[in-house]
């Protein structure tokens, strides 16, 4: 999980350089600006709800609120955000935007894309934007997951900060070995990607509807960043209140102390805690990405549209 050397926005070698790079075969301009853009937004929600976010895990964890931290300390784990966001956030929007212009082109250059277009151009779009936001999370969580996995273990008071955590992390290589470091800050991968597919397949298709609706109600050819904001917080908040369940698997998961099977740890939940608990948290949870949407999604619509028209 390697630093970042400079802001998202100063045209720092990591990870604009790099993300360019991988997607260049599709749009070189388009990477340059979305990677930015993506690595702004994704800095800025991370850091100004963090608060929030360290509520909804204690909510979540098996040890309880309290006994998880309470109100203290909400800002434990905030140093792990700040170095995953800028990078995890715009990896998802290169794979994103890129994917969606490669499936665009396929479509538009096969006979039987234009046949799917001609017959049912919407539910064609919704596909695009659900493959491509689905592409963009698996790939995003190559950094998410362990910024996820020493955020989480700091929030939740299991160690001082995040640099602890990760320390910890480190140290089994003395008795496992790297696969030992390995598993640890991906604990929980599969689970993460099991929340997150979904929830973007819910969001982003949502979004993108919302946002092309308004376009045909104004005539104009770009969304604002308000309007981008307000359809990422509607978006948001029903994707994020259908995956709650999947969330509180994945923070359980996370913080265990070895690592547990998804069908056991859900038969052990609703066996001790009943259905209620997986939805724990849930109030944070839909306020937290409500409020995450609004400022990811406008952020990143300012960004675009600002940048978009220098390169």
């Amino acid at each position: 999980m390697p630093p970042s050397n400079a802001s998202p926005a100063s045209g720092a070698p990591f990870p604009c350089s790099l993300l360019v790079s991988y997607a260049n075969a599709a749009d070189e301009p388009l990477a340059k600006y979305v990677c930015k853009a993506g690595g702004l937004a994704g800095t800025i929600v991370d850091i100004s709800l963090y608060p929030i976010d360290t509520l909804k895990t204690r909510l979540q964890s098996s040890r309880g609120f309290a006994a998880s931290g309470g109100f203290r300390g909400i800002y434990g784990g905030v140093g792990s955000a700040i170095v995953g966001s800028a990078p995890g956030a715009a990896l998802f929007f290169v794979t994103y935007e890129s994917s969606k212009k490669l499936f665009r082109n396929y479509d538009n250059s096969t006979d039987c894309g234009k046949d799917i277009n001609s017959m049912i151009p919407d539910f064609e779009g919704a596909v695009e934007h659900m493959a491509a936001a689905s592409l963009g999370e698996i790939t995003a969580c190559t950094v998410r997951v362990p910024t996820e996995v020493v955020k989480q273990r700091a929030q939740a008071s299991q160690h001082p900060s995040s640099l602890a955590a990760l320390r910890d992390i480190l140290a089994r290589r003395s008795s496992g070995g790297m696969i030992a470091v390995w598993r640890g800050l991906y604990r929980g991968w599969g689970i993460t990607i099991i929340r997150e597919v979904p929830f973007t397949i819910i969001q982003f298709p949502l979004w993108e509807a919302l946002k092309k609706w308004r376009l045909e109600v104004t005539g104009r050819d770009f969304n604002s960043a308000t309007e981008s904001a307000i359809f990422g917080a509607i978006s948001g908040a029903i994707a994020a209140g259908v995956t709650t369940p999947l969330d509180v698997l994945k923070t359980r998961m996370i913080l265990a102390k070895e690592k547990q099977q998804i069908i056991p740890l859900t038969r052990r939940i609703l066996s001790e805690s009943g259905p209620r608990a997986f939805f724990a948290g849930l109030g944070p949870r839909i306020l937290w990405i409500s409020a995450g949407g609004a400022i990811f999604l406008g952020s990143y619509q300012w960004a675009y549209n600002s940048l978009s028209t220098v390169f």
